[in-house]
């Protein structure tokens, strides 16, 4: 039951930090997901460890981080395919 909320919690970060983002992302479902799934895995263990909680709670500071980190992957990618364009 982990696995399968951490899947769906990864892709609802996806969601929101494409919704943050400006301009046009062109991505689909999966990769959605695994973009929020990394973002809540490095970014809620940097959040927890920041606030000093245990690492598989679920608080405020692990749901901020997770999305930081999803919008920070996320401006990465799209930075690195306009630079592949370019070349």
């Amino acid at each position: 039951m982990g696995i399968l909320f951490f899947i769906v919690f990864g892709l609802v970060i996806g969601f929101i930090a494409r919704a943050l983002l400006p301009g046009r992302q062109s991505m689909g479902l999966v990769t959605t997901a695994l973009l929020g799934m990394a973002g809540s895995l490095i970014g809620g263990f940097l959040g927890n460890l920041l606030a000093g909680r245990p690492l598989l709670d679920l608080h405020a500071a692990g749901f901020f981080g997770s999305l930081l980190c999803s919008i920070l992957l996320l401006a990465a990618l799209g930075a690195s395919r306009r630079r592949r364009r370019l070349i």
